[in-house]
């Protein structure tokens, strides 16, 4: 059983391009995220709720996130 899981932000990893990013399962706010590509950390959780809450930039990018984002 992994200790973490993989989301996607509407913004890229500035490192690779990457839109996967990984937080541990507790979801803490103060938790660090990184890219699931290259591992480079990103933002904090609660930095990642708040780009999650404006929503994606197209139609498109609010469909990958749905299928990519839904839970198991």
């Amino acid at each position: 059983m992994s200790l973490s899981e993989d989301f996607r932000l509407p913004v890229a990893c500035p490192a690779c391009g990457s839109h996967l990013m990984r937080v541990s399962r507790v979801r803490n706010p103060d938790d660090r995220v990184h890219c699931a590509s290259c591992q480079r950390f990103v933002c904090l959780y609660h930095e990642a709720q708040t780009v999650l809450q404006k929503g994606p930039g197209s139609d498109s990018e609010a469909l990958i996130e749905a299928a990519v984002n839904r839970g198991p």
